[in-house]
């Protein structure tokens, strides 16, 4: 009840008072590791349990609040000045820092005097290419919910998905001729993705298939929850697309990994709100060994590299001749698609225990 600042106030002194009163009946810790966003009131929170233990305060820095809350409000609005003010303020009170792109430690130190130290985020263990076998077990399941993975015609083998097939005899599990192409997307349907993109750049597809192109049908997979997907779902209905099927499913946690390890190509329209940070979904997506068209943001080159692991576009067209020429003389071991595959698996990336071993354990002075 009450205006809307009335609220937002309330609701942090709420939340201050919560998160204190669980911090400090926890055992005493040697380091506080905090994620920010969220920060306010986390940084603030935090520090003053340092202070009560004696502990020292890292901030993991993946973004700024207040330019994620600069999306809604603006950047002149009232609080986003008031979180800009607050995250530089009691984000100089830590005692390490870490970042995830070079360009946000340059940003730290340059705007807000705050040294960081680069830890790139990287997959967990279990985002990995997945085994046919597994493959097949989730695009069955997925089927008894999903029309997109049930198979396209009646066939002998009741054992078969859109995608796979298990021959009855052998029990091994195959690939049919004339597949569709699975191409994946995950969003948490805010602000800074625009579907609209990835909407035009399939009816261009569709309308590449009209003309002639010799290109497979689609089916496209867009996960995730969050605040606009009734509004895209609305839009998906409207589309009138014959060769190309669109699903958005809401995965159970260990079944997401191996859609990702499954499919055939990932499409990333995460814009940074501050231009710093890296779309995690690409890390799990280069986990799997899956390449990715992503949309253009100033250090994204960080992860994306350009004709090596993915692609990268500026507007709807671009991806669409993106998918064009990827696609072309799907599922041939030929042309650029299999040859992205082919570089992340040889790449060997570290992944997220490495990583942390590597980059943080030295700067804790933790030998073990």
């Amino acid at each position: 009840v009450g205006p809307k600042l009335f609220q937002y106030v309330l609701k942090v002194l709420v939340q201050s008072v919560q998160l204190l009163y669980t911090l400090l009946r926890i055992d005493q810790p040697s380091y506080i590791l905090l994620q920010n966003p969220p920060g306010l009131p986390g940084i603030a929170v935090a520090w003053v349990a340092g202070l009560w233990w004696g502990s020292k305060l890292i901030i993991d820095w993946h973004n700024y609040g207040y330019t994620i809350m600069s999306l809604s409000h603006g950047r002149s609005h009232p609080l986003v000045l008031i979180a800009k003010w607050y995250e530089k303020l009691f984000g100089r009170l830590s005692d390490y820092n870490l970042c995830v792109t070079d360009a946000m430690k340059k940003d730290l130190w340059v705007n807000f005097k705050i040294k960081a130290v680069t830890l790139y985020d990287k997959p967990a263990s279990y985002f990995k290419e997945t085994p046919l076998d597994l493959q097949h077990n989730l695009f069955m399941k997925l089927a008894r919910d999903y029309e997109p993975f049930k198979a396209r015609a009646v066939s002998p083998s009741a054992d078969r998905s859109a995608f796979t097939e298990r021959d009855g005899s052998t029990g091994s599990v195959v690939k049919p001729r004339g597949r569709p192409a699975l191409l994946i997307s995950s969003t948490s349907w805010t602000e800074d993705e625009d579907f609209s993109v990835l909407l035009r750049a399939l009816e261009d597809y569709e309308r590449f298939i009209e003309e002639g192109a010799e290109l497979p049908a689609l089916v496209c997979v867009i996960t995730g929850k969050g605040p606009l997907k009734d509004y895209y779902n609305r839009l998906i209905q409207k589309l009138h697309l014959k060769h190309i099927q669109i699903c958005t499913p809401w995965l159970e946690a260990e079944d997401y990994p191996l859609l990702l390890g499954s499919a055939d190509l990932g499409v990333c329209l995460h814009k940074s709100s501050s231009g710093l940070d890296l779309p995690m979904k690409v890390v799990d997506m280069f986990g799997c060994c899956l390449p990715v068209c992503a949309i253009h943001f100033e250090c994204l080159h960080e992860l994306v590299k350009h004709n090596e692991n993915g692609l990268i576009f500026r507007d709807s067209q671009e991806l669409a001749k993106q998918l064009k020429m990827l696609f072309l003389d799907f599922p041939s071991l030929e042309g650029k698609l299999p040859s992205f595959r082919e570089n992340l698996r040889v790449s060997r990336q570290l992944r997220w225990e490495q990583s942390w071993d590597q980059t943080v354990l030295p700067l804790l002075g933790n030998k073990e």
